[in-house]
């Protein structure tokens, strides 16, 4: 059945849509061996190239392990579906995506976390400190939103997108951590950062020492070649071999 269905897709989407879904699916099975994965809530999205404002999505329900290039829905910017697909999306989950895909053209992806280290910055009033090396490549690309209840309401798109401005990670106030990139992994690479820099400080903070800072000096010059930083993380240079261990460990993401 999976292989049938992957080859009705394939066979009917431009080669350059097939390569963002199969990079797409393995970005969520990358999310849930890392263990950012929220059951079935959290959401990555991906602009599908070409003219129409059309994005991929996971079908609502299904596990990060269990998604394929073929399950993926395609979607325009009012979470509309479009084309043939048995799958449906959450509408909710799709509202912060839409906002940042429809204010960055700059952005292919957009991934979303509620890790429980990400959450638990995100509620600290200070949120991510530059207390480490990792902290740094987050800190000079990160803007903050606060917390308007679950994001159901189009009327926030507006705020949220202003917050986020051209930064490329977004701390979401009691909720959870969010990346763009201009490719998915970028996005990914940039996520693995932005989650590794907040376990850091919630182990350097449960020791209960004295925490040390960067110097002022050096995260000012961090900050002000943040375009640098995020465009120079090397996200395509990981990529090859996080696809290399996926399909060691299961490639039917590419069905």
């Amino acid at each position: 059945m999976a292989h049938s269905a992957r080859w009705s897709v394939r066979d009917n989407v431009a080669r350059d849509e097939w390569e963002v879904r199969v990079d797409l699916a393995a970005c969520y099975r990358a999310v849930a061996m890392h263990g950012w994965d929220d059951l079935v809530f959290t959401h990555v999205s991906a602009r599908v190239p070409g003219p129409e404002e059309h994005f991929l999505i996971n079908p609502y329900g299904w596990l990060f392990e269990e998604i394929t290039a073929s399950s993926l829905v395609k979607v325009d910017l009012e979470g509309q579906k479009v084309g043939d697909t048995p799958h449906d999306i959450n509408p909710a989950g799709f509202v912060i995506h839409s906002a940042v895909h429809a204010a960055r053209s700059d952005v292919a992806c957009v991934l979303h976390t509620h890790t429980r280290a990400g959450v638990a910055v995100s509620a600290q009033k200070d949120g991510l400190q530059p207390i480490s090396q990792t902290s740094l490549f987050a800190y000079a690309t990160l803007a903050y939103h606060d917390y308007e209840g679950v994001a159901l309401n189009d009327a926030e798109k507006p705020r949220l997108v202003a917050d986020l401005g051209d930064r490329n990670c977004l701390m979401l106030r009691n909720h959870g951590l969010l990346t763009t990139g201009p490719t998915i992994a970028d996005a990914f690479l940039l996520m693995y950062v932005f989650e590794t820099a907040c376990q850091i400080q919630l182990m350097a903070q449960s020791t209960g020492q004295p925490l040390v800072s960067v110097p002022a000096p050096i995260v000012a010059g961090i900050r002000a070649q943040a375009e640098q930083v995020t465009r120079g993380l090397g996200g395509l240079l990981v990529w090859p071999g996080l696809l290399r261990k996926l399909d060691r460990l299961d490639p039917s993401f590419r069905d």
